[in-house]
């Protein structure tokens, strides 16, 4: 899908005073992480039914440490951002609910491989015991707070195809507070951080999948 708007941003939009204080949730230690792997080959049965997904370690695809994040002052921090950025960037969405917002830490080293959060289509819907709101939904929306700025490397990307060609965008996120909102479809990646520790918050938001 091509968009007029890839992406939305908000240069220090959040004080660097709340940045600390969601950097304090994460306690002295960040839970491991978790990816969610999926087969890199899709099967016959999986093009009917949707990718298979399982719960595992992969370095390969990513090396950091997160802890989710349940306070009601984080949701309502962030939720204007979305339907601001939803707003303004012409997409208009229908978005219905937001997954739990993750705590992310990036030692030295530590990287996220090239990766898209959703398709936001009908294979990729959750039917889980995660609840509710998220039931029947799917990803549509992705967001990333930078919430320190004091490290090396660590540049948060987005790959395109422009005639056959793959392209590397790097958008200004640079400073403490600043939010991108984009769509879960899109490709990108946490370049290896290269001195220091990064720390972001990434938020999924979700609605009805695309017709």
């Amino acid at each position: 899908m091509q968009l007029t708007n890839e992406w939305y941003y908000f240069t220090n939009a959040v004080d660097e005073i709340t940045c600390n204080r969601i950097i304090e949730l994460g306690g002295e230690f960040l839970d491991k992480v978790q990816v969610n792997i999926h087969n890199k080959e899709t099967t016959e049965e999986e093009r009917k039914t949707g990718r298979k997904r399982f719960d595992g370690s992969n370095t390969n695809e990513r090396v950091s440490d997160i802890k989710w994040l349940n306070e009601q002052w984080v949701y309502d921090l962030i939720i204007p951002y979305m339907e601001t950025a939803n707003n303004n960037a012409g997409w208009h969405f229908d978005m219905k609910s937001a997954e739990t917002p993750q705590l992310t830490k990036y030692k030295k080293g530590s990287f996220y491989n090239w990766h898209s959060d959703g398709r936001a289509d009908h294979l990729s819907i959750y039917d889980s015991s995660k609840g509710k709101f998220l039931n029947g939904y799917a990803r549509k929306l992705s967001m990333s707070i930078l919430l320190n700025e004091d490290f090396s490397g660590g540049k948060f990307q987005f790959a395109n195809i422009c005639n056959g060609k793959k392209q590397i965008q790097t958008p200004e996120l640079k400073e403490t507070g600043s939010v991108i909102v984009f769509p879960s479809f899109m490709e990108h990646r946490v370049a290896p951080i290269t001195k220091g520790t990064r720390y972001s918050l990434v938020s999924w938001f979700l609605g009805p999948p695309f017709k």
